[in-house]
């Protein structure tokens, strides 16, 4: 019930927000044989524009929690903060359990299998998205935060980047890539180019653009070299910017997000569900010569301690000459494409099995079919 000194609704004259409705459709379905699998490819072209508000009711919310964690990070010991994200994370749960646990149910019970406590992982999964806010604020108090970071895998990525011919690493959406995984490589003297879409951060509304979003991707640019924002109208002079920064040896991040190009692709995951990457790392390694590598970050104790995982170097068997007997160069690539995402996908399941709770995007436990118009999958969180 309204209240009455609030006046009149202003519901009717504003225009509510709306996702942008994309027309998906199959490319390829790609066998590899070696590993008895197909990698489905999908292409994905705007139809029709959503609605952008210029401020959200969610602007308030994360206003609100943001002036709170920087309150929590400045004045409490360390040894709280845990508990506090804990005990915010249920103030809304009965909204989250009844709007968004149905599908979080099915995504990971078709992944980790039928025996898997839900409930739990998603009562941990709000917690960790409050732990990733106080993160942010963490590093913007006074105070000097220092957490243990392991950073694993280092070693590979330099080696590979003696041949000349730059690296690319694949990130998962793990509460602590943001900024923990970013710091670790940059305190390992890695310098990285971090591929973003515009909106990044914790809203997607004019207002949270310029003020909500600002203090993370400022944090984040802390711990890199510099920022390629990815917009969908000037691909040309992104994807030119990346091969010119691989060209050059330079190692280049990019997040598991599937909506900012116009591809992606659809592979298995685990028990019987299905999950959703993108195309891109694996198209710019297949196309420069450039290594990839995938990387997680977790969070083992929280505030306490993480681990910062870079996989071995992703060497798909069809990257031998000899297993690529099409004549066309296109073709070629995708299979090779399709040879790299598998590889990108057992690395994720590894990471996943550990902290489930951690991830921050699940894709749906059935497949995708083409033809069809659709909103977007998943999270702008890049």
């Amino acid at each position: 019930m309204r209240l009455p000194w609030l006046g009149k609704s202003r519901r009717a004259k504003r225009q509510p927000s709306s996702a942008n409705i994309y027309h998906t459709e199959i490319i390829a379905d790609v066998a590899v044989p070696e590993r008895g699998e197909t990698v489905r490819f999908f292409s994905r072209k705007l139809v029709r524009p959503g609605k952008l508000r210029s401020v959200s009711n969610k602007d308030l919310r994360e206003g609100l929690l943001f002036l709170f964690y920087l309150g929590v990070a400045a004045l409490l010991p360390v040894a709280w903060w845990a508990p506090v994200c804990d005990r915010v994370s249920t103030l809304r749960r009965k909204r989250h359990f009844h709007k968004e646990f149905g599908r979080y149910d099915v995504a990971i019970k078709a992944v980790l299998g039928d025996g898997a406590d839900t409930q739990s992982l998603f009562r941990g999964h709000l917690a960790a998205a409050h732990r990733r806010r106080l993160m942010l604020a963490a590093h913007l108090v006074p105070r000097r935060w220092s957490p243990a970071i392991r950073l694993e895998g280092v070693d590979g990525l330099r080696e590979a980047l003696q041949r000349g011919r730059g690296a690319i690493v694949w990130c998962d959406q793990f509460i602590a890539q943001t900024i923990i995984g970013k710091r670790a490589l940059f305190e390992a003297g890695i310098e990285a180019h971090q591929v973003s879409v515009n909106f990044h951060g914790f809203s997607e509304s004019k207002f949270g653009l310029h003020v909500i979003n600002r203090p993370l991707v400022e944090v984040e640019n802390r711990f890199l070299k510099s920022r390629i924002v990815f917009e969908r109208a000037d691909a040309y002079q992104v994807t030119a910017r990346i091969q010119k920064t691989l060209k050059e040896n330079g190692v280049v991040l990019m997040t598991n997000t599937i909506h900012a190009g116009s591809t992606f692709t659809e592979i298995a995951m685990g028990e019987h569900g299905w999950t959703h990457l993108a195309s891109a790392p694996a198209n710019f390694a297949a196309r420069a010569g450039a290594a990839l590598f995938a990387m997680s970050t977790l969070e083992t104790v929280p505030f306490r301690e993480y681990r910062a995982i870079v996989s071995p170097e992703l060497k798909p068997v069809a990257a031998q000459p000899a297993s690529l007997p099409a004549r066309d160069v296109a073709v070629k690539n995708l299979v090779l494409q399709a040879g790299y995402i598998l590889l990108k996908r057992d690395r994720l399941l590894e990471a996943v099995k550990l902290y489930p709770e951690q991830m921050m995007a699940w894709s749906g436990a059935n497949r995708l079919t083409g033809q069809q118009d659709q909103p977007a999958i998943g999270n702008d969180a890049v």
